[in-house]
């Protein structure tokens, strides 16, 4: 007879195995998946986890809290994203992980249940370097790792009647800063403007579904490339999510958002949804014709 209890199950896979032993031959290939397997064994038993199996190219490992879970995750990502043996046409070995924390059943050195379910089907959702678990789990996360989710779909999961939320957790360092937003989860979704129009000096760029995001900041590797001595390297990004153009502040001095109608807001190390038309300010309220100032127009199509 099983034991009940809740536990958070992960799975970690590495991602395009198949082409890995075509491109590769047996051999080198199923070392590159040794070591990638190894390294996620480390970081599970490192964390307080348990690994319960191995299948091929994938683990499935248990942790007692969501949180363990995640710093198991995180740790597996950067550790397999740096490794100099893994790397194939100078590219990193990527693996996704997926995460659900809930009721199992335990049973000798296995669990079963519907949450083990839930947690592989987060792994077939997340993409190559993604960790993807559910909105239930991430409300069992300490503030700390709160602050560094974005919600990216709602998806119907084989077996549960309801959809489930799922949200991404960001383990990038140098993507982020120490205190990311957590932007507000929504059973439901209203219709929006379908695309974004940008405009700073003679740049004019759209936000739309073929390109879902557009950071902005001091750094070269920004969309949006715009100096000042009170804008952040990375200080701000916009993404849309289901036709929601989201401003998620990640800034030490903040962003101001000014509607055509005169109506102001700030928002620093959190999210304002952008609505109408109007123009934003990094760091200081936007002035017109400022070579620091964004416009933005919310368009439909």
């Amino acid at each position: 007879m099983g034991t009940d209890t809740e536990l958070a199950v992960l799975f970690s896979d590495v991602v395009g195995s198949t082409r890995l032993y075509d491109a590769l031959g047996d051999q080198r290939a199923r070392k590159i998946v040794a070591t990638c397997l190894e390294l996620m064994r480390l970081a599970t038993e490192l964390h307080g986890g348990r690994v319960i199996k191995t299948m091929g190219d994938e683990v499935m490992a248990t942790f007692a809290t969501a949180d363990e879970a995640m710093n198991a995750a995180a740790q597996m990502q950067r550790q397999i994203s740096v490794h100099p043996a893994l790397q194939v046409e100078g590219q990193p070995v990527a693996v996704r992980i997926g995460c659900h924390f809930g009721p199992v059943v335990l049973e000798a050195r296995d669990v079963f249940g519907a949450t083990v379910h839930t947690a592989n089907r987060m792994t077939s959702q997340a993409k190559a370097g993604q960790i993807v678990t559910t909105a239930s789990t991430m409300e069992r996360l300490s503030p700390e790792w709160r602050a560094s989710v974005r919600q990216i779909d709602v998806a119907t999961i084989k077996g549960l009647k309801d959809e489930v939320t799922l949200v991404e957790v960001l383990w990038q360092a140098e993507d982020v800063t120490s205190m990311l937003p957590s932007i507000a989860l929504s059973g439901g979704y209203e219709r929006h403007a379908q695309r974004l129009r940008l405009r700073v000096g003679e740049l004019e760029l759209l936000v739309d579904e073929s390109r879902p995001q557009v950071v902005i900041g001091r750094a070269d590797e920004s969309d949006v490339v715009i100096q000042g001595n009170l804008i952040s390297r990375i200080h701000a990004r916009i993404e849309v999510s289901r036709s929601r153009f989201l401003l998620v502040d990640q800034s030490t001095n903040g962003t101001f958002v000014q509607s055509a109608d005169g109506d102001e807001t700030f928002v620093r190390r959190d999210s304002v949804e952008l609505k109408g038309a109007g123009m934003m300010g990094f760091g200081r309220v936007p002035e017109a014709q400022s070579p620091q100032t964004i416009y933005f127009a919310c368009e439909d199509i």
